[in-house]
């Protein structure tokens, strides 16, 4: 496990809850963790994925009755982490110190949410969940060999859209991005009034100058919406950071809107823009994000970067970066 206490102390998604239940345990990698989940009931819990007796993933193992059963020996424990059955020795009550190691869990926007340390907050917000007006669309999830830091620098990173999404968020023809204000709050990162010129913003055909407003919620963990009086869309985009470089991006995608869009297709619009952006992730280098201001040029369209690395560096992050 690494030693960053700004994430052990946050939540992170490892999976989606229809995966757990489909296959009743999985194994899953946080913050260089093996993390067993599985549900007992309507719990969901989260252990380090290691039978104390032989070291052996119970990730490999059986629910069975409310219990996980290691594959190995089939030394079985229950809900709340102790083993409660040896087979080897059925007469014989298991040792104390036969326990797992148990994580916090939440359930929330159809994710699994682990926090390795003691939770410092809530899950990241998501204004529009709750509203049915919105249609709500999980993509990914997306692998990707980059820090989690970069990816969501990317994401808050309007100025490449001519370039990487030219004819779907942006154009070359128009690249210019206007001046805006990018600040550290106490909740985070803010920009409002982020304006690019993209294609066709509404479905209609016609291009236009459309402005969205970006948050980093969390180190790992950030915000889009684009800002319109009628037609609505956002997304939230959260990270699972499995090593230093090597991470998974899942965005649930929102719209007050085209509601006769099939699911699939909105998915795949989504998947396309994934997939422009991972080859650039992938080969930036320095590969973890430099937070010393003087690494890299900076100018004013990167004045949200500037606020995310800044912010960064006062929280002492520091998994991902350099």
């Amino acid at each position: 496990m690494i030693d960053d206490a700004v994430l052990l102390n946050d939540w992170h998604p490892v999976a989606t809850v229809e995966s757990l239940r489909a296959r009743q345990v999985l194994g899953v990698r946080l913050l260089e963790e093996d993390i067993v989940l599985w549900q007992a009931g309507d719990q969901v819990l989260a252990w380090q994925d290691l039978c104390i007796h032989r070291g052996t993933r119970l990730s490999l193992g059986k629910v069975e009755d409310g219990t996980l059963a290691c594959p190995y020996h089939g030394w079985t424990y229950d809900a709340r982490g102790r083993c409660v059955h040896i087979p080897a020795h059925p007469d014989q009550v298991p040792p104390a110190k036969a326990r797992v190691k148990p994580y916090h869990t939440r359930v929330q926007y159809g994710l699994i949410w682990v926090c390795l340390g003691e939770p410092s907050q809530d899950v990241p917000p998501f204004p529009e969940w709750d509203d049915p007006s919105f249609r709500k669309i999980l993509c990914g999830p997306y692998p990707v060999r980059a820090s989690g830091p970069r990816i969501v620098e990317n994401f808050l990173d309007i100025a490449h859209f001519p370039f990487v999404h030219e004819g779907i968020l942006g154009d070359k023809a128009h690249p210019e991005i206007s001046d805006y204000r990018a600040e550290v709050t106490p909740e985070g990162v803010v920009a409002q009034g982020v304006q690019v010129y993209q294609p066709d913003p509404y479905g209609t055909g016609q291009g236009d100058t459309v402005s969205y407003t970006y948050k980093a919620l969390r180190p790992l963990t950030a915000y889009l919406l684009k800002e319109s009086a009628g037609p609505r869309f956002s997304i939230l985009l959260t990270i699972t950071p499995h090593a230093a470089t090597e991470s998974t991006a899942w965005m649930w995608m929102t719209m007050n809107y085209g509601h006769d869009i099939p699911e699939e297709e909105l998915r795949s619009w989504q998947d396309t823009i994934f997939s422009q952006d991972r080859p650039i992730l992938e080969s930036q280098r320095p590969e973890l994000l430099p937070l010393d201001l003087q690494a890299e040029l900076h100018l004013r369209s990167d004045r949200l970067a500037i606020a995310y690395r800044t912010w960064l560096n006062q929280l002492g992050l520091s998994f991902g970066t350099a």
